[in-house]
């Protein structure tokens, strides 16, 4: 029998993940945007994890929106090891190289339809390619000379905001900087970043969605993710580029925590987030090293398969959740919508974001909550306490 380690269990799952997620959003309508290669971004060292350049998308914006700006960073997990890293060099998360504009419908959030995304329709609406394998964190000079892996994400991060300023972006009246997945704890640490550099009369803020990865225990009582954060962290000297405020008082993996970092974020956000993040049941809390015989298997791929024992530590796990969202609660500027769907990433996706089958909590779907937070229209906090079983969402 062949030994499946927790590294490759991971790049396995996420593997996985993106093949399920790319094939839902491609049965969507959307439109497609071409790619747009920043050549001259390697002579600055920002580029992917094989060293070639940066990448990302664009819609131009129109009439009212004309001047308002969404930057929404791709998904994509990490890479905690230099194997693991090394064969993402051959797919669209570690080379701009293999990347097509297929991969990625401007669907959600991203939509240019007023009826599906009334409040973002007519933005400049940019897609961020996720090729670092970090979050955008990275920064680490020397090139591994055996495999010619680079670890620049937080350079790639500063290469694409600077193009998109010369296009027009440094005259935003709006500015939003979204991401779903690694892409929204991407737009969590890169927050007070992102909001630095527009004057004080630009209205800017932030949007995590499936970017809340949280620090609770797993089956074994233990904390197993921690360790591949650790990796992470380590391996793409991240650490410079997180909240210093943050690492001056906890190891830097911790501070790749949400729960940790959000208390130094000073713009505000709002995070979109299920409580039973499937990559979190899967990942964070049933890995395999804390469940060896795999008995949770089933129940993490699906929720109908699942025990009143497994049923009840899920509940358990909602309650971990909570507490580790407690932070998010400490400022008024802050808005959520939280709910209990079994999924993981709803704002990229049509049929969560809005639609006749969208989810809603209090009456409104996620993107009427999103826009109403943005536009400061109303405050918006909302937590699904009806519905504290996990299940899935679609109407």
């Amino acid at each position: 029998m062949v030994k499946v380690t927790s590294n490759q269990w991971l790049l396995q799952t996420l593997v996985c993940l993106f093949i399920f997620l790319k094939t839902e959003s491609t049965s969507e309508e959307g439109i497609l945007s071409g790619i747009n290669i920043i050549e001259g971004a390697v002579a600055q060292g920002a580029v992917c994890l094989d060293g070639s350049p940066p990448a990302y998308q664009f819609d131009a914006g129109f009439g009212e929106g004309l001047h308002n700006w969404l930057i929404h960073i791709q998904g994509g997990g990490w890479c905690n090891s230099v194997e693991d890293c090394r064969t993402r060099m051959y797919n669209r998360f570690g080379s701009s190289k293999m990347m097509k504009s297929s991969d990625y419908n401007f669907t959600g959030i991203l939509s240019n339809k007023q009826e599906l995304n009334p409040n973002f329709y007519n933005w400049n609406r940019v897609a961020v390619r996720y090729c670092d394998g970090s979050s955008f964190t990275g920064d680490v000079e020397e090139v591994d000379p055996a495999t010619n892996l680079h670890y620049r994400g937080a350079r790639i991060f500063n290469v694409i905001i600077e193009e998109l300023l010369s296009k027009g972006m440094k005259f935003a009246s709006n500015a939003l900087l979204s991401g779903s997945s690694a892409g929204g704890l991407a737009s969590i640490l890169h927050c007070d970043k992102f909001r630095d550099i527009f004057p004080e009369s630009t209205r800017v803020k932030c949007f995590s969605d499936a970017g809340y990865f949280a620090h609770v225990k797993d089956l074994s009582g233990g904390y197993k993710f921690e360790e591949y954060y650790d990796q992470v962290v380590t391996l793409h000297g991240s650490s410079k580029n997180l909240y210093p405020e943050c690492t001056s008082k906890l190891k830097p993996s911790l501070c790749f925590y949400p729960q940790f970092a959000m208390s130094y974020v000073k713009t505000p956000i709002f995070i979109l987030q299920t409580i039973y993040d499937t990559f979190q049941i899967q990942n964070i809390l049933a890995t395999p090293e804390a469940d060896p015989m795999g008995l949770f298997t089933k129940c993490k791929e699906d929720i109908n398969l699942c025990s009143s024992a497994q049923i009840q530590r899920l509940r358990d796990f909602r309650l971990d959740f909570l507490k580790a969202f407690l932070v998010v609660r400490n400022d008024s500027s802050r808005g959520w919508f939280v709910n209990s769907c079994f999924s993981h990433g709803q704002a990229e996706y049509q049929t969560k974001w809005l639609g006749y089958r969208s989810w809603k909590l209090r009456h409104k779907a996620i993107a009427q909550s999103v826009g109403d937070w943005f536009y400061d229209r109303s405050i918006v906090r909302i937590s699904d306490h009806r519905n504290i079983l996990p299940h899935y969402c679609i109407n």
